[in-house]
């Protein structure tokens, strides 16, 4: 075949114009293709990048409880008072008094635990429960037979929520209650 009759036949079949429209349609579905896969990517990497995210917010909330039991176990005499720096980025401190208890709640797409069983961990006790897809994850430490827990010297539940600065919070030895027991005042500090 001549080179007059190649030229003749691919500008009958594909006229110029049709090649960079063409270009253009490859260039659109690559794209597009592109998009797709990076799409299908995230859809699978994203829940395990929180998930990840979540057991360290969890196993920070228990450094932070036990840096409280710390402080509780180690204030010493009547009138000590410590205070510590507070970080919570998800979840809430709870200080309930009348159930003499400190806990953490944490909404959370980990599960630190087996589901509806508690587990101790160095005097903490641990409850996941489920919520659908996610889970609730419930960290407390109990005082009831050792301490009086008190918020602002009062039997009261105080719920301490995230914030984007640490709370200060005032860890007092309040003397004995008529029981014996170790009175232990939460405050928080402006």
């Amino acid at each position: 075949m001549t080179r007059e009759k190649r030229f003749v036949i691919r500008n009958l079949i594909l006229p110029r114009r049709s090649r960079r429209g063409q270009i253009w349609v490859e260039t659109v579905i690559y794209t597009l293709i592109a998009f797709t896969l990076i799409g299908l990517v995230l859809a699978f990497v994203k829940p395990k990048i929180e998930e990840i995210q979540d057991r360290g917010l969890v196993e920070q909330s228990i450094k932070v409880l036990e840096e409280i039991d710390s402080v509780v176990s180690n204030i010493g005499t009547s009138g000590n008072q410590r205070v510590i720096k507070l970080g919570i980025s998800k979840g809430t401190l709870n200080i309930d008094g009348g159930n003499d208890k400190v806990f953490f709640n944490i909404e959370s797409r980990y599960a630190y635990s087996e589901p509806d069983e508690n587990v101790n961990s160095g005097g903490i006790d641990i409850y996941t429960a489920e919520l659908g897809s996610a889970y609730n994850i419930n960290l407390t430490l109990n005082y009831t037979t050792e301490y009086n827990i008190t918020f602002q010297n009062s039997d009261t539940i105080r719920q301490i929520g995230k914030a984007s600065t640490p709370y200060r919070v005032s860890i007092s030895n309040e003397g004995t209650d008529g029981l014996g027991k170790t009175i232990i005042n939460f405050d928080t500090i402006n």
